[in-house]
């Protein structure tokens, strides 16, 4: 599953491949949010942690990955 963070003043996202489900995804940044002073900290599919102050979070896009069709199609 793919999640993007719009980080303040950064022109750049973080995009971060992670294995948790989306459900499990968005109560942690709920969780986060809910403090002015928390930060939000996910795991990626390599077991890097990526921690934002929450502060700083423009916005979080979780969406599902998406399987690459590979090969040619005949119309």
């Amino acid at each position: 599953m793919e999640v993007k963070i719009g980080v303040l003043h950064t022109p750049r996202e973080l995009v971060i491949d992670s294995t948790a489900t989306p459900a499990e995804v968005e109560k942690a940044v709920t969780e986060a949010l809910s403090d002015d002073d928390g930060v939000l900290s996910l795991v990626d599919e390599k077991g890097r942690r990526i921690i934002v102050p929450v502060a700083k979070v423009a916005y979080v896009e979780i969406a599902e990955a998406s399987q690459r069709k590979v090969g040619f199609t005949v119309s």
